[in-house]
C-alpha cells in the first residue's frame, strides 16, 4: 500500500512538472527582494534573510484565491507547509486539526495562534458527542495579509510556555488608499455547492434484505400467509430478495403510506441512505471600505456567510465585522486599533461517535430494503399528525413489531434531524489598541492591550417519542428532554516593550525589545438539564422538567502568568547574523516554588552567497539554532476539588459530593521542550529555483499527565510530571518557475515534510498511556519505545508472517492486546501549481498524506451486518480465508455456519486488526481557474478591477485505501483527530463562483 501511494505521489509530482504552478516570484539577484520582510514573533518585522530558523509565509492570495470558502481558516492551510499537518473534519462547522513538527506532549497539542502579534484562543469545543469547530474558524479570511508559520523552537521560544507547538502568526491588512485619495470599495460574492463524492459513502449489497437470520422469522405471517420484515432487526443479514415474495414492511403500518395495509415485493429500495442528504450550498459576500495616506489608513470589514449542509436541517449563518486604524498622533506617537466581531448561529450540527448517529446507522446497521425518501414522508405525515397514538409523528422503519410501532434501536431518520437537533451561537470578539512612540531613531516604546472573548450557548434537544437514551446531566434513558451549556471564556494580555535599534560600527548593528507581559485567562462554564423527560412536549425549557433538575454543572476559573523578555539580534556586515532571546514565565498554575522558568534561544545564520560570487546563484544562507520552550499545567491540577451531588435524603443542611477519581499535584514543575534546528536556503538563476531545507531534532521532558494508580489508593489517576517524547524530521520546501515571460509564468511550489516521533518514557515501569478508547476494543495509546498514536486491539495468530486459520472452523485465530497500527503519518507533503496568462490565473493544489494507520467502525459492524458490496458472494457458500493452519500448509477450509449472522466476517469473527486501514492519501484539494479584466477593458468606468473566478476544493480523491470513506474524516479535533473513522459524513466535492469587484 506505502509502494502504492508513493506511486501515486511519483505521477502527480511528474504532472506537475509537464502541466502547471504555484507563486510569481520576483526574478530578482538582490538579496532584500529575495528574501523581503516578514513578521515573526510579538509582531516584529524581521528581514527573512537574518533568521535562524525556518518559518514558512503564505500570501493571502495563494491561501484563499484557489479554493472554495471552507469557514475555517485552518482547513486552507493543508497540503501548503512543510512540517504543518492538518486534519480537516467533514463536521458541518466542525474543526481542524493542526500539528507542526509532530506531537511533543502525551496529550497531544495545536499551535499557538497569533494575530498581529497578539495571542488569540483557537481551543475545539466538543460535547455530547458534537464537533462546535475550533475558535479560528471566527477569524475572517478576508482580513487576513500573510500567515507565517514559526515552525521550532527558536521561533516561538518568545511566548514561553506557550510556545510548545509551534506558533501561527497571522497578519492582517492596513487600509491603502487610491490615487485620488478617496475612498475603496471592494465587493466580492461567492456561491458554492457541494457534491457528494461516493467513493467516501457505503456501497450497499442489493441482493439480501433486513434482518439477522437469511429467513421471515421473528414472526408468524399474516393470515393471508404473507412474512412480516424482520423489522426489530438492524442488519441486512436477512432473506434474499424476490419480487415474487410479498412481505409485510414497515410502511405497511403506516396510514400515510400507499402501501398502507398491503403486502410489497421484497427487493431492494429505489432510494438508499445517500438520497438522505442534501446539497450543501454556500453563500459568502463581502463589501470593505479602505482609505488611506501617509501616517493614517482606515479599513472596514462586513463578511456575512450562509451555508446549509449534508444533513437535513442544518445551517450555518455568521457575520463578521472588523475595523483596522492605523493613525499617526503625532511625528513620535503611532497607534493602531483592531477590533473583528464574529456572530454565528448554527443548527444541526451532525452527532459523531458511536451512539445516535445517523449516519453511524447508514454505514453499520441498516435495512437495505428500506427506503428513505418514504422515512421523509412518513415523518412529513406524522409530524402534521402527531399524537402519543404514533409516538408523537417519529415512524420508525426500526419498530418493535407489527404491533408495536416503538423504535427498537433506531428513530425515523427525518424525525432525527428535524426534531433531536442540537443549536448553538457564537459571540466573538477580538481587539487590541497599541501606541508606539518614537524616543529616536534609535528608540522606541510600544504599549498594547488585547482582549479575546467567546460566549457560546449550545442547546440539545430529544423530541417527545424518541427512542429511550440517556440523556442529560444524570445520563438516565428518557424519550425526551432538553439541556443547554453556556460557555464564557476571556484572555487579556498587556505588553510593554522597548525597541532598540543602533549601529555599533559601519558594518556591525543591533537591534531587539526589552519588555513584559500579563496574561489572564477566564473561563465560566454551566450546564443544566431536565430530567425525567419534558412535561409538555415541544417546550425546550429546563423548568419544562418531568423530575426537579440536577444541580447546574458549573465550572469556573482565572488563572494568570506574568513575563518578562528580551531579544539582541546582531548584524555583521549583512552576512552573519547572530540571535538571542530570553523569556522568563511566572505562572498561576504552578506551586510558588516551581512556578518560575525561563526560556533561552539562540540563532544563527551566515549568508553564503555573500562569499560565493557566481551569476547562477542568487541567494544561499546557512543557519543553525537551539532553543528551550514548555508548558504550564491546566487550572485546579493542584490541590483536590470537589462537586456538588445534591443534598442527602432531601435534607438542604446536609450536602452530598462527589468522589475524586483524580489525585492532583502540588509539587508540579512545568513541561519542557529543547529543540535543536540546522538548515539552509538557496535561489538559483535569478529565484528560477529556490530550495528550503531543515533538520530538527526535539526533546520533551517533564509532562504534566494523569496515570492511573491502583484504586486501593483511593484514586483511579495520579497527576505528575512524566515522560519523555522525542520527535525529530526533515523539511523541505522547493519553488520552480519554468517558464516565465512578459505574458505568461508558471511556477510550482512542492513542499515535503517527515516527523520520526518516539515515546521514549513515561514513568518508572509504567509503559503505557491511554489516550483514546474506541469501541470494539481498540485504543489509542502513548507507548514507550513506539510512535505517539500506537492502536492497541486484538490481531490475528501469525505463522511465518502469515494469519492462521482453524482448520475444523475455517476461521482465524486471534490474540488480544497487540499493536495493531499507528495513528500518525510517516510524511505529508503538497505541490501546487500556477499557470499565468495575461488576465488568465490557473492554479491546483495536491495534497499528500503517507501512512497514519486508521480504524474502522464502519467496517468494523458493517461487514457483519451484510450492507456492504461483496459481501453478498459468499454468506451462503462460506469463504476461504487466506493464511495457512497451525502446521503451516496453506488453508483450505470453507468456514462454517456462513448463513449464521456474523458468522464470516465483521467484529464477531475477525480480529481489530482486520479492519485497520492505511490512511494515505493523494487528493486534489484545490483548483481554480480565473481571469482578471483588463484595465484598458475598464476604462471609463466606475470599476478599476473585476476578476471572475471558478473555484474547487476537494474534486479528487486520487488515491486511498479507507474503503467507503474519507481517511483525513475523524471523530473531531485534538486526540479525536486520528486513527478513528467512525459515522462520518461523507466528503463533498466543493464547487464555486466568486466575483470580485473593486471600485
Amino acid at each position: 500500500m506505502k509502494k502504492l501511494t508513493t506511486s501515486v505521489l511519483a505521477v502527480v509530482l511528474s504532472s506537475s512538472f509537464a502541466v502547471v504552478s504555484a507563486q510569481k516570484v520576483q526574478d530578482t539577484a538582490k538579496t532584500q527582494d529575495i528574501e523581503g520582510v516578514v513578521v515573526t514573533a510579538l509582531g516584529i518585522k524581521r528581514e527573512k534573510k537574518s533568521l535562524g530558523y525556518a518559518s514558512q509565509e503564505i500570501k493571502a492570495s495563494a491561501l484563499s484565491d484557489g479554493t472554495t470558502n471552507t469557514g475555517n481558516i485552518a482547513s486552507q492551510l493543508s497540503g501548503k507547509i512543510a512540517g504543518l499537518n492538518v486534519t480537516s473534519t467533514t463536521n458541518f462547522g466542525g474543526s481542524a486539526n493542526l500539528v507542526i513538527r509532530g506531537i511533543k506532549g502525551v496529550g497531544g497539542g495545536n499551535p499557538l495562534i497569533v494575530i498581529d502579534g497578539s495571542p488569540v484562543n483557537n481551543n475545539s469545543t466538543f460535547g455530547s458527542a458534537i464537533d462546535y469547530g475550533n475558535a479560528l474558524s471566527d477569524i475572517n479570511q478576508d482580513d487576513i495579509e500573510s500567515i507565517n508559520v514559526l515552525k521550532g523552537a527558536a521561533a516561538s521560544a518568545l511566548y514561553g510556555e506557550r510556545g510548545l507547538n509551534g506558533v501561527i502568526v497571522i497578519v492582517t491588512k492596513n487600509g491603502k488608499g487610491k490615487e485620488d485619495k478617496s475612498w475603496g470599495v471592494t465587493l466580492s460574492s461567492t456561491v458554492q455547492a457541494g457534491f457528494i463524492d461516493k467513493s467516501t459513502f457505503p456501497k450497499y449489497q442489493t441482493k439480501y434484505g433486513g434482518g439477522y437470520d437469511m429467513s421471515f422469522y421473528t414472526e408468524d405471517p399474516a393470515a393471508d400467509g404473507n412474512p412480516y420484515a424482520n423489522f426489530a432487526e438492524d442488519a441486512s443479514w436477512g432473506p434474499a430478495f424476490d419480487p415474487n415474495q410479498l412481505v409485510y414492511q414497515w410502511d405497511s403500518f403506516d396510514p400515510s403510506s400507499p402501501n398502507y395495509g398491503k403486502a410489497t415485493p421484497w427487493v431492494a429500495a429505489k432510494n438508499g441512505p445517500i438520497k438522505f442528504f442534501n446539497t450543501p450550498v454556500t453563500y459568502t459576500n463581502t463589501v470593505s471600505l479602505e482609505k488611506g495616506v501617509k501616517g493614517k489608513n482606515i479599513l472596514f470589514t462586513y463578511d456575512n456567510m450562509t451555508a446549509d449542509g449534508l444533513m437535513p436541517n442544518s445551517h450555518l449563518s455568521k457575520n463578521t465585522l472588523s475595523l483596522k486604524v492605523n493613525y499617526d498622533l503625532t511625528d513620535k506617537l503611532h497607534s493602531t486599533f483592531y477590533s473583528t466581531m464574529t456572530l454565528q448561529d448554527t443548527r444541526g450540527r451532525n452527532v459523531t461517535g458511536y451512539s445516535d448517529n445517523l449516519v453511524g446507522g447508514f454505514r453499520q446497521w441498516w435495512q437495505t430494503n428500506v427506503d428513505v425518501k418514504d422515512l421523509q414522508r412518513a415523518y412529513q405525515y406524522g409530524i402534521q399528525n402527531a399524537t402519543s397514538a404514533n409516538n408523537y409523528g417519529n415512524v420508525t422503519w426500526n419498530r418493535i413489531s407489527s404491533e408495536d410501532g416503538q423504535p427498537i434501536f433506531w428513530n425515523n431518520p427525518y424525525f432525527q434531524a428535524y426534531e433531536n437537533y442540537t443549536s448553538d451561537n457564537r459571540y466573538r470578539n477580538f481587539t487590541y489598541g497599541q501606541l508606539v512612540y518614537d524616543f529616536s531613531k534609535n528608540f522606541s516604546l510600544t504599549g498594547k492591550v488585547s482582549y479575546d472573548r467567546t460566549n457560546l450557548s449550545i442547546e440539545n434537544r430529544l423530541a417527545q417519542g424518541s427512542l429511550s437514551q440517556s440523556f442529560g446531566a444524570s445520563g438516565n434513558n428518557v424519550t425526551s428532554g432538553y439541556a443547554r451549556q453556556d460557555i464564557t471564556q476571556t484572555e487579556t494580555n498587556y505588553d510593554l516593550y522597548l525597541n532598540y535599534k543602533f549601529n555599533i560600527t559601519d558594518n556591525i548593528n543591533v537591534s531587539g525589545i526589552a519588555g513584559g507581559n500579563i496574561r489572564r485567562n477566564y473561563y465560566n462554564s454551566i450546564y443544566a438539564s431536565t430530567e425525567g423527560g419534558l412535561v409538555v412536549p415541544g417546550i425546550y425549557a429546563v423548568s419544562n422538567s418531568v423530575l426537579s433538575p440536577l444541580a447546574p454543572a458549573e465550572t469556573l476559573w482565572t488563572t494568570q502568568t506574568n513575563s518578562f523578555y528580551g531579544t539582541a539580534s546582531f548584524d555583521f556586515y549583512r552576512m552573519f547574523y547572530l540571535d538571542a532571546t530570553f523569556r522568563g514565565d511566572q505562572s498561576s498554575t504552578l506551586p510558588a516554588g516551581d512556578n518560575r522558568y525561563y526560556y533561552p534561544s539562540v540563532t544563527g545564520s551566515f549568508i553564503a552567497s555573500e562569499l560565493i560570487k557566481a551569476d547562477w546563484l542568487s541567494f544561499w544562507k546557512l543557519r543553525a539554532n537551539y532553543a528551550e520552550v514548555g508548558g504550564t499545567a491546566a487550572a485546579y491540577q493542584l490541590i483536590n476539588t470537589y462537586t456538588s451531588s445534591g443534598v442527602f435524603n432531601g435534607d438542604s443542611s446536609v450536602g452530598m459530593y462527589n468522589s475524586i477519581l483524580t489525585n492532583n499535584n502540588d509539587q508540579l514543575k512545568p513541561q519542557r521542550s529543547k529543540e535543536f534546528e540546522v538548515g539552509t536556503e538557496v535561489h538559483f538563476l535569478k529565484d528560477r529555483i529556490t530550495l528550503d531545507l531543515a533538520y530538527y531534532k526535539t526533546k520533551t521532558i517533564n509532562q504534566i499527565i494523569t496515570l492511573p494508580v491502583s484504586s486501593g489508593t483511593g484514586f483511579t489517576g495520579q497527576v505528575i510530571n512524566a515522560g519523555q517524547i522525542d520527535n525529530k524530521g526533515y523539511e523541505v520546501s522547493l519553488g520552480l518557475v519554468p517558464f516565465k515571460t512578459p505574458n505568461f509564468s508558471w511556477s510550482i511550489d512542492a513542499n515535503w515534510s517527515k516527523n520520526e516521533n518516539k515515546v521514549v518514557a513515561l514513568q518508572g515501569d509504567v509503559t503505557n498511556y491511554l489516550l483514546a478508547s474506541f469501541q470494539g476494543g481498540v485504543s489509542m495509546n502513548a507507548r514507550v519505545g513506539e510512535s505517539w498514536g500506537t492502536l492497541v486491539g486484538s490481531d490475528y495468530v501469525y505463522l511465518n508472517g502469515q494469519p492462521v486459520v482453524n482448520p475444523t472452523t475455517g476461521r482465524y485465530l486471534t490474540q488480544s492486546n497487540q499493536i495493531i497500527g499507528n495513528a500518525t503519518p510517516d510524511w505529508i507533503g503538497g505541490v501546487r501549481n500556477t499557470l499565468n496568462y495575461k488576465g488568465f490565473t490557473l492554479s491546483f493544489l495536491i495534497d499528500v498524506r503517507q501512512g497514519g494507520d486508521v480504524f474502522s467502525l464502519d467496517q468494523y459492524y458493517g461487514l457483519a451486518t451484510g450492507l456492504y458490496e461483496g459481501t453478498e458472494n459468499y454468506r451462503e457458500t462460506g469463504t476461504v480465508w487466506a493464511g495457512v493452519n497451525p502446521n503451516g500448509q496453506t488453508n483450505t477450509t470453507v468456514t462454517i455456519n456462513p448463513t449464521a449472522f456474523g458468522s464470516l466476517d465483521g467484529y464477531a469473527r475477525m480480529p481489530a486488526k482486520r479492519f485497520v486501514y492505511d490512511g494515505s492519501y493523494v487528493k486534489l484539494r484545490e483548483a481554480s481557474i480565473g481571469y482578471s479584466l483588463p484595465k484598458s477593458l475598464l476604462a471609463g468606468t466606475f470599476v478599476n478591477e473585476a476578476k471572475i473566478s471558478i473555484v474547487g476544493r476537494n474534486l479528487w480523491i486520487i488515491h486511498k485505501n479507507l474503503p467507503f470513506a474519507d481517511p483525513e474524516a475523524m471523530v473531531g479535533g485534538g486526540n479525536r483527530a486520528y486513527g478513528y473513522s467512525i459515522g462520518s459524513l461523507p466528503t463533498t466535492r466543493d464547487i464555486g463562483v466568486n466575483v470580485t469587484l473593486k471600485f
